[in-house]
């Protein structure tokens, strides 16, 4: 396990996302789909927030994120 520190805290919080594509359209492919990769990697990384695992698929992508515990699910 990975657990990360506070000054007083040991703490390991991980949300799983799922977003699905409208009518489930499969349209996360090839160029869509490395973009859709690069933004959330861009955009965890300007946030702190640790990407355990991803799988962009045809239809939905998946991401298991590790956050610092300062963020409430409502603000990623």
């Amino acid at each position: 396990m990975d657990y990360r520190y506070g000054s007083h805290t040991v703490f390991q919080i991980e949300y799983h996302f799922v977003w699905v594509t409208k009518y489930r359209y499969k349209v996360l492919q090839g160029e869509v789909a490395e973009r859709v990769r690069e933004l959330v990697r861009e955009t965890c990384g300007a946030f702190e927030i640790r990407i355990v695992k991803g799988v962009v698929s045809k239809d939905h992508v998946h991401i298991l994120t590790s956050c610092p515990r300062a963020w409430r699910q409502a603000r990623l």
